[in-house]
């Protein structure tokens, strides 16, 4: 390919050498990639390990080797879920530090990986279950059966398989909004399979939350860095920071500087946030497949069990003081679930809920310890316990009740203890996601790189547009991480250079944003209707 010529100009009566392709071809350091697969293999062993340790802790007597094996292919599906991320959205990290000469291509990657890895295991796991809670609760509740297998697979499948898609064309499509089409997807046929309207499938005000984040997400990225950029251009006068790369050469070292502190800290978001995407599914799986070892937070400490034993007696007498007047005969689940799934009130929903709570408040009471709950009683403690947060998280959010800032306050102390003893993520987990996401990086960067770095601006990028973009993607990740909420690093930094390429008036090329935008557009609908008909057929062969 031909060089990317800049635009023309002199400096003291030189002509300035065009700007050059980077050189994209050139393979890596043997003893860079021997280090990397002696991590990986360490890291395999690590994750391999750990499943037997935690497996062992609980007592559990191996008497088939089924689950084993549906656990090992549910994980190689989710985990292959990540290394195609890393094809599209950990590239967009690494284009404005190759394409600004800042790093080399190989060095780009390998940095970049670095602090994916290291914002994975940094991670809150707030995104993780943000993005398992838009699942249908019947099917979470029952994650072990096939139909909960057949959820698992047509999801993760449908999202691999359009971001396979995408990518192959150059694409820089989101990951965020392909697994989030994908969960509506299931959550929509399987209302659809059980005879109910297919709108009752979902939860759609998170899903609407979630939307929101994903769609503004763009606007931002290429407003922020447009504005940002021409702020730049008034307080900051250096020339240099305005000028293409000349030829091969590096930029002068303190925007080189800037430049590579940008790329690590889109770096470090992308992996706090979108790693976590396939964290929740994971966690998913293994509960599922072995909930002796993971429905529970066994590592919870003492004082935690005390604190729950404290809120769950709080929560009770608000809860009860609502159903006051109702007696429930029997089983209080079928209630609480039809409220889940519903959204709608009944007059057995506070009743029920209240049983439902002096129920799980009896359990711990009786155990003492969520480390010695029987393993034949793990998988229905943690049901009753998922299933009051949420019905707890729908009842805070109804306008229907009539609860005081105190009541609520009681109400989410105790929807806190109950997700620290259902809503955690194994450090193995995060590592394991974390070795996809580089690898992936490291095997399919290059195809979105050449298209962020050459293919959105006429003009080549210059150091203040590739930071300009870099900085928003960063700050947007970084803001959506601490409320929970997924946001596409691919349509932020993506759309970000856009932003920067206009506000200089270097021009886009219009039959990229196009393609780019019509693949925003359709990632939606086509993962529905993917993970949708996956689910149907699934569901018929488990």
């Amino acid at each position: 390919m031909t060089d990317i010529t800049a635009n023309s100009s002199m400096a003291d009566g030189a002509p300035i050498q065009p700007a050059s392709r980077p050189n994209l071809d050139k393979g890596f350091n043997p003893l860079t990639m021997i280090i990397f697969f002696g991590i990986l293999a360490a890291g395999l062993l690590y994750v391999a390990y750990s499943i037997y340790a935690d497996v062992d802790a609980t007592g559990t007597r191996v008497t088939s080797y089924l689950p084993y094996i549906l656990l090992l292919v549910a994980l190689l599906i989710a985990l292959g879920f990540e290394f195609v991320n890393g094809f599209h959205d950990t590239a967009n990290a690494v284009a404005t530090v190759i394409y600004t000469h800042s790093l080399p291509a190989e060095a780009a990657v390998m940095w970049s990986g670095l602090f994916n890895f290291l914002g994975v295991l940094t991670s809150s796991g707030a995104v993780a279950f943000g993005v398992v809670s838009l699942l249908p609760v019947e099917l979470i509740l029952q994650v072990g059966s096939s139909a909960g297998f057949a959820m698992v697979f047509a999801l993760l499948i449908a999202a691999i398989l359009w971001n396979l898609g995408t990518w192959y064309f150059g694409l820089p499509a989101s990951s965020s909004h392909t697994l989030i089409g994908s969960i509506i997807g299931v959550g929509v046929a399987n209302a659809l399979l059980r005879g109910r309207d297919g709108t009752s499938g979902v939860d759609w005000g998170k899903a609407t939350e979630i939307g929101y984040a994903l769609l503004l997400s763009p606007l931002v990225g290429f407003i922020c860095a447009a504005v940002l950029l021409l702020l730049l251009k008034m307080i900051v006068k250096n020339p240099a920071l305005y000028a293409a790369p000349e030829g091969h050469k590096a930029p002068p070292l303190w925007i080189r500087g800037l430049l590579i502190l940008t790329c690590t800290g889109v770096s470090f978001a992308h992996g706090s946030n979108d790693g976590q995407k396939g964290m929740g599914l994971i966690m998913l799986i293994l509960i599922g497949t072995v909930p002796t070892a993971y429905a529970l937070n066994r590592a919870l400490p003492d004082s935690q069990v005390v604190k729950f034993q404290q809120t769950s007696e709080a929560a009770s007498k608000v809860i009860a003081t609502k159903g006051a007047g109702h007696n429930i005969i029997g089983d209080p689940r079928p209630a609480v679930t039809q409220y889940v799934s519903s959204h709608h009130i009944s007059e057995g929903t506070y009743p029920s809920l209240s049983v439902l709570v002096k129920d799980i408040g009896d359990q711990v009471q009786k155990y003492g310890s969520l480390n010695k709950v029987p393993s034949e009683a793990v998988g229905n403690t943690r049901n009753d316990m998922y299933l009051t947060s949420e019905a707890i998280r729908f009842l805070m959010k109804d306008k229907e009740n009539d609860l005081n800032k105190e009541e609520v306050a009681t109400l989410n102390a105790y929807k806190a203890s109950l997700d620290s003893a259902t809503k955690f993520i194994p450090t193995w987990v995060k590592v394991a996601v974390a070795i996809a996401l580089g690898l992936g990086t490291m095997i399919g960067w290059k195809r979105i790189v050449v298209t962020v770095g050459e293919k959105i601006g006429k003009t080549h990028l210059t150091y203040a547009q590739g930071a300009s973009a870099e900085l928003v993607a960063a700050a947007t990740i970084g803001a959506a991480d601490v409320f929970g909420l997924p946001v596409s690093t691919t349509h932020v930094l993506s759309s970000g250079v856009a932003g920067a390429m206009a506000a200089n008036g270097s021009g886009l090329q219009v039959a990229t944003i196009r393609n780019m935008v019509m693949a925003w557009v359709l990632t939606l609908p086509a993962a529905i209707l993917l993970s949708g008909v996956l689910y149907v057929i699934f569901a018929r062969v488990f």
